[in-house]
């Protein structure tokens, strides 16, 4: 990386600043399919990355197709999620295309992942669910803080029909934090996320990144 803070992850969610009113309090019912496909996806995705846990750790290699799996499984959850939290209008598509990086279907949501296949760290592979404590502990508060969020945004939407720009950037920024956190927890990359809420991507669609900042102006 030339970009000390790049983080090899980069989600890009689109969202709609205009919302239908009754979209936050029905939106969730009809996301009910993917919410069971993503159940599924979640379990393979856990039995995934414990076989990549023990081929790290005999091989120190990630195969290529593991890591494609574990992309179309965070890419597939943020779809979801964008749509549960009521970003978007548009219905995420069923997608189960399994590359790292983003096939392009949904034009709401980009998510691509630089995965770290060769050359990988043993140790920190074998003691990963404790490096990663301070970020889930973290991340529960971010989380709780989220829903709240979400709550004040619907009535937001209900009364107005728009999202207020600073509670989504929370939200997106919380995303991100969350996107960084799992990629490293399913032994996609060894680097360490960083405590940010901004987009830490290198830019692979050109251009610097632009921050998220939570209760911006």
């Amino acid at each position: 990386m030339t970009d000390p803070i790049a983080y090899p992850t980069r989600l890009d969610i689109e969202a709609d600043p205009e919302q239908d009113r009754w979209r936050p309090f029905a939106q969730w019912a009809l996301a009910l399919p993917h919410l069971v496909i993503l159940q599924a996806l979640q379990a393979a995705s856990q039995a995934v990355s414990v076989v990549s846990w023990f081929w790290i750790l005999f091989t120190g290699r990630l195969p290529a197709g593991l890591a494609s799996f574990q992309a179309m499984y965070l890419r597939y959850w943020m779809r979801t999620a964008s749509y549960v939290g009521f970003l978007r209008e548009a219905y995420p598509p069923f997608s189960f295309t399994t590359s790292v990086e983003d096939p392009g279907d949904d034009p709401h949501v980009r998510l691509d992942v630089s995965p770290q296949l060769q050359d990988r760290n043993r140790l920190t592979t074998f003691f990963r669910l404790v490096l990663v404590i301070p970020h889930v502990l973290v991340l529960a508060l971010l989380s709780l803080a989220a829903l709240i969020v979400l709550v004040v945004a619907a009535f937001a939407v209900l009364f107005t029909g728009r999202w207020p720009d600073s509670l989504r950037a929370f939200v997106v920024g919380t995303a991100r934090w969350s996107l960084r956190v799992e990629a490293y927890l399913l032994l996609l990359v060894d680097d360490y996320p960083p405590f940010a809420f901004d987009d830490l991507s290198e830019g692979p669609r050109g251009g610097a990144p632009e921050p998220v900042t939570p209760f911006g102006s």
